[in-house]
């Protein structure tokens, strides 16, 4: 092998006489598949995140020269290697590692997956029989609702225990035993459905035998029964996050989800995205428009079983419904104004959906009281971006933490709320990364941290400030930097004097010591980045924590290169796309301000229509400006703020007190339960539409069922009503209100529907329509009016409500791993359902003791607005003094109990922080009174 000059080629080897190029880290089995040579695999998954392990040995070629046959998956090529795949001593060794395999499988006709890659490979091989000793079954395990585990079929090759291990780094699967005796264990041995299992999936969607199963694909015997026809790539209609995956389907039923290779996952998927979407097909979906029935009145505490709607409503055709619900609004808007209507948007909805809502609202009602789900989440994290960098997104995905040599995660539990997200962060930790976690609950992320500041609830200033003190003091500020990029240094500098370590240590409970050590390896990071979550912006300072996580940011220069920046992992799977899409009070699309005149006159050419030039009010505002009178008629689109809401029973009582209500949904929620006009919507499976992840990816879904019974798509629902009021629309596809947003919104140039449509996932923003957007963002300057990233001060201010002699606990709310928002979908999911079926209140080990109490039982949880009563349960990582509840639970719901006191700059209620007083309940009392 020579050039024309006579010398070595340095970096060539051959596979089968054919040359190929050596390049670094890259296996044979990789570079077969460059030639389109497909050798045998089992313990090898060619997908990102999967090492080569080479245990199967199904792999093996032949190198010449060499006395044995080698693994190709995991020997690289050297220079004038000559490699053969097709040799007769290459192809018997494969053949007979496969019927060595083959001797402990069941037959193929009682498999428990046919078509899984070990028979497929099988067959390839065209191995049949074994004519080895088979080896007595391991009994079937069916402990959990979501997989069935069936480990006659496994073949040790480790797949399954790298998919837990390395790749969602749950810890769960390992090996244990020796020789004859060695098996994959959950645990210590523990069956699946008592181990620690999250039910990602991960370890099915690896396995390449069927010993690891969805439980939905197997009957009682264990054997898998149905098929697809047809697949379907979308992406997660749960968080933030933005997993791609696929549907697979048969005679138009979703049989199973799998993970798809999108920039945001690269396949992963959480027990949500993966064994959640039964919910579509639920009995409480609504097929046909319903009206309230004459004569039935509502009252705010009244309720209305989903499953029999009659009691309060009766059916109605399309015309009806949407004449009527056109009348009301239009009516309202006549008689009184258009300030006396409002609208709620939905996270849960496309771009579009988002896009055309609130152009109904504006151009349609005539007003900017239009909101959605933003307002409960990162409203403050929003606006203090604004304020100091001009930008409302991220400026770096998560996924950049591979980059990163520090990671701050604070106020935010990924493990839970973004599983995916948090296995970079996991792998970022394993890889050598320091992983600080700092919030004031315990969490799964903790065991991977290298600091855990679990700070007093409430006290996140105190703590930040102290950091930026030792910052500032000793001089580990990037000085380059911000004199070059910033602006207000000076007085921020003169301003975080008095906030010394040792006299904020007593106010947020972490030691002096500690504050210093985390300041100063935040600071000589070479790359860091901050992810937080709801835990920082759900406060009445919630504006001031996000602006101290800024700052610590500007001042060290940890923005604008590969592994720094600044995230807020948003909550809803388009919240950020739909605050992008204008679908907020203050501005419009692209986040131009409503009161901005010529930015106005701008969309109003567009729109061909005159707007309103004041800001409209938002979610919490809307609630009072209804019970002050303000507000007569309302359309809510895909939103439950009769769950979601703080001070549930202020919100109910709102709901109940509107003269009109219109409520667009996939299910009769607890706020459709006040409409006077329910219309049936499409759920994420069956619609087409764009979506944008918190990662800045603006992302296709894609209708993969059809419509149930008369229900429509949202786009068309809400362009029925718009022309019913007077708007004279007539879009045909989604594709053409696509095209429309883009034209008013700068951050989707170069970003076609056809390009995302072709691309799957595009990042904005992107330079031209043939370059891949960026991942990180403000290397050079920031979208401010002078280039600069702005650093704001913060003060300590207390919660709105703070414990007392009457009150002496701190509630704070969220979600769960299982169970998402209001739970209108995941509880009509029977898998998340079967794995967390009640409200819970978790408290301290101490807690539990202190009021007399077992784990189990029942408790009873108030504050100054409301009063639930819900099961105990113990967690060691809620400190004493201390109540969290999930507010997905109609029975128990958490959101009766919470505090609605606002952030001045966010408009966010204060989820996080309220005074309770929890109590055990009298099991004899309680019975008696039912």
């Amino acid at each position: 092998m020579s050039t024309t000059n006579g010398s070595r080629k340095p970096n060539i080897f051959t596979i089968d006489e054919r040359e190929v190029d050596i390049r670094a880290g890259e296996t044979i089995f990789r570079a077969a598949r460059r030639l389109g040579i497909k050798l045998p695999h089992l313990c090898y998954l060619p997908k990102p995140g999967y090492r080569p392990d080479g245990n199967c040995r199904v792999c093996m070629v032949e190198i010449e020269g060499e006395r044995v046959l080698a693994a190709s998956c995991i020997r690289t090529p050297t220079p004038d290697m000559k490699v053969k795949t097709q040799t007769d001593r290459a192809k018997t060794a494969r053949r007979m590692v496969v019927e060595l395999l083959l001797t402990d499988q069941p037959p193929k006709d009682v498999a428990h997956d046919p078509q899984s890659e070990f028979w497929q490979t099988a067959d390839r091989q065209k191995v049949t029989a074994s004519r080895f000793p088979r080896r007595a079954a391991p009994a079937p395990d069916r402990s959990h609702p979501a997989m069935a585990v069936n480990l006659d079929a496994c073949i040790q090759c480790n797949l399954c225990v790298r998919a837990c291990r390395e790749v969602q780094v749950n810890d769960v699967i390992g090996m244990a035993g020796r020789g004859y005796g060695e098996k994959i264990v959950f645990d210590f041995d523990d069956p699946m459905g008592d181990s620690t299992c999250v039910a990602c999936g991960e370890c099915v969607q690896a396995c390449p035998t069927g010993a690891l199963m969805p439980a939905t694909l197997v009957d009682a015997a264990n054997v898998r029964t149905q098929f697809p026809d047809r697949e379907v790539h979308s992406v997660c209609p749960y968080c933030g996050v933005g997993c791609q995956l696929t549907y697979h389907i048969k005679d138009d039923k979703l049989l199973y989800v799998s993970g798809r290779n999108g920039p945001a996952n690269e396949n992963r998927l959480c027990v949500k995205g993966r064994f959640g979407f039964d919910y579509v097909s639920h009995p409480h979906r609504l097929m046909q428009p319903l009206i309230r029935k004459d004569g039935v009145a509502k009252h705010a505490h009244d309720t209305v079983d989903p499953a029999n709607p009659w009691t309060h409503f009766r059916p109605a055709s399309w015309d009806e419904a949407l004449d009527r619900a056109a009348a009301g609004l239009k009516t309202i808007r006549d008689r009184d104004g258009s300030r006396a209507l409002a609208g709620f948007g939905s996270a849960k909805a496309s771009n579009e959906e988002a896009y055309l809502f609130q152009k109904l609202v504006r151009a349609g009602f005539g007003t900017n009281n239009v909101d959605h789900c933003t307002r409960l989440c990162h409203a403050s994290s929003v606006a203090a971006l604004l304020e100091t960098i001009g930008s409302a997104a991220v400026t770096a995905t998560f996924n950049e933490c591979k980059n990163s040599d520090v990671i701050i995660v604070i106020g935010a539990n990924p493990t839970e709320n973004h599983p995916v997200a948090a296995t970079f962060f996991k792998q970022a930790a394993k890889r050598g990364a320091q992983l600080i976690v700092m919030d004031p609950r315990g969490q799964a992320l903790k065991r991977h941290a290298t600091h855990m500041l679990q700070f007093k609830p409430g006290a996140d200033v105190a703590m930040l400030n102290g950091i930026l003190n030792v910052i500032v003091t000793e001089g580990l500020y990037d000085r380059q930097y911000v004199e070059a990029q910033t602006s207000n240094f000076k007085a921020f500098a003169e301003h975080i004097k008095e906030f010394t370590p040792e006299e904020m240590a007593p106010i947020c409970g972490i030691e002096a010591d500690t504050l210093r050590a985390v300041a100063r390896s935040y600071a000589r990071a070479k790359s860091a980045i901050v992810f937080w979550g709801m835990g920082v912006s759900q406060h009445v300072h919630g504006t001031d924590n996000a602006r101290c996580l800024i700052a610590l940011a500007l001042i060290c220069g940890q923005i604008g290169r590969p592994g720094t920046g600044l995230h807020p992992l948003r909550g809803q799977n388009n919240v950020q796309g739909a605050s992008d899409a204008g679908l907020i009070p203050m501005f419009f699309p692209d986040y131009r301000s409503v009161e901005n005149a010529d930015i106005r006159a701008s969309v109003e050419k567009a729109w061909g229509t005159t707007l309103d030039p004041k800001r409209g009010l938002t979610v919490v505002e809307i609630m009072k400006a209804v019970h002050a009178g303000v507000i007569k008629g309302m359309y809510v689109l895909g939103e439950n703020p009769a769950m979601s809401d703080p001070d549930l029973n202020h919100a109910r009582e709102a709901l109940a007190h509107l003269e009109h209500l219109v409520v667009q949904d996939i299910f009769l929620t607890e706020t459709a339960a006040y409409a006077d006009v329910i219309l049936p919507a499409s759920a994420w499976p069956e619609k087409d539409g764009t979506v944008t992840n918190t990662n800045r990816q603006v992302q296709m879904g894609r209708a993969a069922l059809p419509l149930p019974g008369e229900a429509k798509l949202d786009w068309w629902i809400t362009q029925e009503i718009a022309r019913r009021i007077g708007l004279a629309w007539n879009y045909r596809h989604p594709s053409e209100i696509y095209a429309e947003m883009a034209s008013l919104m700068p951050a989707l140039d170069n970003i076609s529907w056809d390009r995302i449509e072709k691309e799957s996932a595009v990042t904005y923003p992107s330079d031209a329509p043939d370059k891949p957007g960026h991942d990180v963002v403000f290397g050079d300057r920031f979208p401010t009016q002078d280039g600069r990233g702005k650093i704001v001060p913060a003060k300590i201010l207390p919660p709105d409500e703070r414990p007392d002699a009457e009150f002496p606990f701190v509630l704070t709310t969220g979600r769960q791993l299982e169970h998402w928002h209001t739970g209108a979908m995941t509880r009509r999911a029977s898998t998340l359902d079967a794995l967390e079926p009640g409200a819970v209140a978790n408290l301290s080990r101490g807690t539990i003791a202190k009021l007399g109490i077992e784990a189990g039982g029942m408790v009873r949880v108030t504050t100054r607005r409301g009063t639930i009563e819900l099961i105990a349960r113990q967690d060691d990582a809620i400190p004493d003094g201390v109540v969290f509840i999930p507010f997905a639970f109609a029975e128990a719901a958490a959101n009766l109990l919470t505090n609605p006191a606002l952030d001045p700059f966010g408009k966010i209620p204060e989820f996080k922080y309220c005074a309770a007083k929890v109590e055990p309940v009298d099991d004899a009392a309680r019975v008696a009174a039912e």
